[in-house]
């Protein structure tokens, strides 16, 4: 017992003695999406900023799948608590418990440092598709039950749900078809695969280029693109998912204080604000306390949300 005791004090001290010297070395970021979507673009440039504030460089690994989820619950499982490894950690951790069997709790397997931002998300096609305007897609599926493909980042995810509850309220069905990320999605919508993708804005440059149509946005408000939202158009749904960091359960507050400082200050530098008019985000910056009891609440939120379009685990 004695010998337990004195390891577990020595775990301690040598836990305590890290934290004050925190960091000595480059901290991995896990970006749980394939590089050059919205967020990888958002996370590169974010830990860029970051990097000036916390005196360690930011190293980005993306680790896609999952629907956003395989990079942090790896995470969760393989990395020390020391804060050396961190992850993004997006609103499908408090669905797909509710949806199918997981390895690992959203609440006790994860230490919360920060909230960040959300997404805007839109409806877009090829700028030679039939499709003028959203109200040809649902006109399309009402005669065509079934065969309207459109891609998300996963099954689950905001984008998968927020399509279905369209399609309940406009009483129509979709072909959902999952990919890893906005990447992999664009390059099925580009060849034909799909005919629609609904994703965050990694498809802004071809928006702007006039490569891709934005029929429509699935937030609260216009974004500077101009196409109308959906709920305006006559579909009550509105869906923005916001977004944080957060590192193995057991970090040391110190350690998570440090990063939750460098952070912060990054969010009020000029660059970044550039970066989030670019990718048309809504700023949600959340302390560490306030992000950690926002989880326990959304896990129990998003469990109605499941119910509500039939997904929920039996």
């Amino acid at each position: 017992m004695n010998r337990i005791l004195g390891l577990a004090a020595g775990l301690l001290l040598a836990l305590a003695a890290q934290a004050q010297q925190f960091p000595s070395k480059p901290v991995m970021l896990i970006v749980p999406w394939p590089a050059g979507g919205s967020t990888d673009i958002y996370f590169r440039k974010l830990g860029e900023i970051t990097a000036r504030h916390l005196g360690q460089p930011l190293v980005i690994e993306n680790r896609p799948g999952g629907s956003g989820m395989n990079g942090p619950a790896t995470m969760s499982t393989t990395a020390r608590p020391d804060g050396y490894t961190i992850s993004q950690f997006v609103i499908t951790a408090f669905r797909m418990p509710h949806m199918q069997k997981v390895d690992w709790d959203p609440i006790n397997d994860f230490t919360y440092i920060i909230g960040l931002a959300g997404y805007t998300f839109g409806i877009v096609v090829k700028a030679d598709s039939p499709f003028k305007s959203f109200n040809d897609l649902i006109v399309y599926a009402r005669a065509n039950p079934g065969k309207l493909s459109y891609a998300t980042p996963g099954t689950g995810t905001s984008l998968h749900l927020a399509m279905e509850e369209i399609a309940a309220r406009a009483n129509v069905q979709f072909l959902h078809i999952p990919f890893k990320g906005y990447g992999d999605g664009a390059i099925a919508l580009m060849g034909g695969h799909v005919m629609v993708q609904v994703d965050s804005t990694g498809w802004a440059k071809q928006v702007d280029t006039g490569a891709q149509r934005l029929l429509a946005t699935l937030g609260d408000k216009r974004t500077r693109w101009g196409a109308p939202t959906v709920k305006e158009l006559g579909v009550d749904t509105v869906s923005n998912s916001p977004y944080g960091l957060v590192g193995p359960k057991g970090m040391p507050r110190e350690v998570v204080k440090v990063l939750h400082d460098a952070f912060k200050k990054s969010l009020e530098d000029p660059e970044y604000l550039k970066l989030l008019a670019q990718l048309d985000q809504p700023a949600w910056y959340m302390s560490s306390e306030d992000y950690a009891r926002w989880a326990v609440d959304m896990l129990k939120a998003e469990r109605a949300t499941i119910e509500r379009v039939g997904l929920l685990l039996k």
